[in-house]
Parts: C-alpha cells; structure tokens; sequence
C-alpha cells in the first residue's frame, strides 16, 4: 500500500480494482462480462454509474431496523421491502482512511488505503433510501474488508471466489463493530452472514446481483437481487 496516500484523482488505479487484487489468478476464471464489471473505472475518483431494477429488495423487517441505527450510524439499514425496485449504484475508487486493524497486519492509525466506495440507491415506492460501504483489500489472501454504512461501524471479512458459473462470491466470515479507534469482535450469534453473487445473464445481456444477510437470531435482514446495466453519461 505504499505510496497510495499520494494518489490523485485522475490517476489510474495501480494494480487493478480490489476484487482482482484479492482474487489474483482466480480472477481469469470470471465471466468476461463479470470481469469487466468488477473491474471498475480503473480510475482513482472516477465512477462507475449503474442503474436496473430489484425484482424484490429490502428488509422485511422494516421499521424495526431503526432501533439499531443509533449503534450502526445513517446509510446502512432500510426500513421498506418491495418488488420491482428501481436501483441506481455509483462505484468510486478512492482513498479511504482505515484504523483497528489488528496488531501485526501492516497498517497504522490514520493511514490511507484505496478503496472502492460504494453507493446505492433503492426507489421504494415509500420513498428512496441509501445504502453504501467501502471495500479494501483484506489482510488473507482471497479476502476484502467491508466496510459498511456512512460511519463504517461494522465490519465484515469477505472471501471472495469464482464459482463454476463465472459468478464473483462473496461470503462473510468474522465481523466486527468499530466504534473510533476501538475494534470489538463479534460472537457468531450477534453477528451477520452474507452472500452475494455478482453474474450475467447472456439471454438479456444484464449483469445480475443476488444478495442475502442474515443473523442468527432474526433470520433476513437485508436481501436484494435482480439485473443491472451501466447507465449511459451524459
């Protein structure tokens, strides 16, 4: 990660975008489509703007999520669940500044690392809401960072494979709550799982999205799947 506090908005993004990177030569088995997708600008500050529609997106629990967002800050949970949602999703490489990695893992408080920030846009007919995160490189060969909502209180690890389809996975493993400096992990039983599938589907020619997070005590959380393009600029 050397030298990458000294990038500039404009320059290209070295090494790739950070799901090549975590995938290394995995990354040769992707879908051709798929692989231009995770791809991204390769740009330092340059967006990726996407737009497609959910066949169902949301949380079933709806209202019940704003109890605990005085713990995860704005950003990170939804209150509504529809069908047929208009989406629209801006992907950005940028710097992001990172803290409580763990002892030994090479990075220091205040450092910068590049990232990927993501924001998404959910339509619901009750009114449009946000949901955005940042991905880094992880620690583990294979692994992401993601760092969720817009005071990036929680964290998960990611493993990130190609399945036999071409699809990029990505599945949570440990999790964490970050709160400033501090890093607590979470017990399996209060934590999240996630899976997402990033595929395309050659008979519409869109890319496709299936994602689902789930804890142990109250099953679905948050689930959104449907297909993609990327919106045309102005």
């Amino acid at each position: 990660m050397t030298g990458q506090r000294h990038l500039a908005a404009g320059a290209p993004v070295p090494g790739g975008s950070v799901f090549l990177r975590a995938l290394g030569r995995e990354a040769s088995r992707l879908h051709p489509e798929v692989y231009r997708y995770v791809s991204g600008s390769g740009v330092v500050g340059q967006a990726v703007d996407l737009e497609g529609v959910f066949d169902v997106a949301g949380s079933r629990l709806r209202r019940l999520n704003l109890l605990a967002r005085p713990i995860v800050g704005p950003g990170l949970l939804v209150t509504a669940f529809e069908r047929d949602v208009p989406f629209r999703v801006a992907n950005r490489p940028g710097l992001e500044s990172v803290r409580g990695r763990a002892v030994g893992a090479g990075a220091r408080a205040g450092r910068q690392e590049l990232g990927l920030h993501a924001e998404r846009t959910f339509e619901f007919r009750s009114g449009g809401q946000s949901f955005v995160d940042v991905l880094l490189v992880g620690d583990a060969p294979g692994t992401l960072r993601n760092l969720l909502g817009e005071c990036r209180r929680v964290e998960l690890e990611l493993r990130c494979t190609v399945t036999d389809r071409g699809r990029l996975r990505l599945e949570s493993g440990r999790a964490w709550l970050r709160f400033g400096r501090l890093r607590v992990r979470l017990p399996r039983l209060l934590s999240v799982q996630a899976v997402v599938e990033d595929g395309f589907d050659e008979a519409t020619g869109r890319n496709t999205v299936d994602a689902r997070v789930g804890s142990p005590i109250l099953g679905t959380v948050l689930e959104y799947r449907g297909s993609f393009r990327q919106a045309p600029r102005p």
